[in-house]
């Protein structure tokens, strides 16, 4: 397993709180020559690459109505464009994988249902990240690998404070089915493994 962040030494520390099985690696999700380097190192140690799990994101607070452009900007360039530009590097390896898995870490927040208001940043790009889920499930379909989309719920992380009611495993939990489940089906969006509405 390899646990990537942006600052090498943070991961490093996470890393070992998880076992000597779990290696640390460097990865700013929006650069696409960290992205290649990354999937350069696994290719050496690994060959291929079973699951990748994208997690990476930051909030933006603004409404709709403050148009802050530089705000929506930064927030799609980490929750929805690093998932492509990750994903694009990875793909080679999880393509010689015999049932590759990709897992977006979506939110609720981005639900058509619950496009209510506040985090237009965080929440637009959630939206768009579950429609490029759908569109990759569609594409892969033939390929082997599935697709899927997940909200962990509101967590007790640095993003979610101290206030939110779910521990960090509860979070992780549908991640982990969906990575480990023998059979799961692809281009779905996922709560407590169960499937939520787009």
């Amino acid at each position: 397993m390899v646990l990537t962040a942006r600052n090498l030494e943070k991961a490093k520390l996470a890393a070992a709180e998880l076992g000597s099985q779990v290696m640390a690696a460097e990865l700013e999700v929006s650069d696409l020559l960290s992205a290649k380097a990354l999937a350069h190192d696994l290719e050496k140690k690994f060959k291929k690459v079973d699951v990748l799990i994208n997690n990476a994101g930051i909030i933006g607070n603004k409404p709709a109505t403050a148009f802050d452009l530089l705000e929506i900007k930064q927030v799609f360039e980490t929750n929805f464009f690093g998932i492509i530009t990750t994903t694009k590097a990875l793909m080679p390896l999880l393509q010689k994988s015999p049932e590759g898995r990709i897992i977006n870490l979506s939110s609720g927040m981005g639900a058509w249902a619950d496009l209510t208001g506040g985090y237009a940043g965080y929440r637009l790009s959630k939206t768009a990240l579950n429609a490029f889920t759908v569109l990759l499930a569609n594409e892969l379909a033939t390929t082997g690998i599935k697709v899927n989309a997940m909200c962990p719920g509101w967590v007790k992380t640095e993003m979610g404070g101290a206030s939110a009611p779910r521990s960090v495993s509860q979070g992780a939990d549908t991640a982990v089915w969906l990575a480990t489940e023998k059979q799961i089906p692809t281009g779905k969006f996922f709560r407590d493994r169960k499937p939520i509405n787009w």
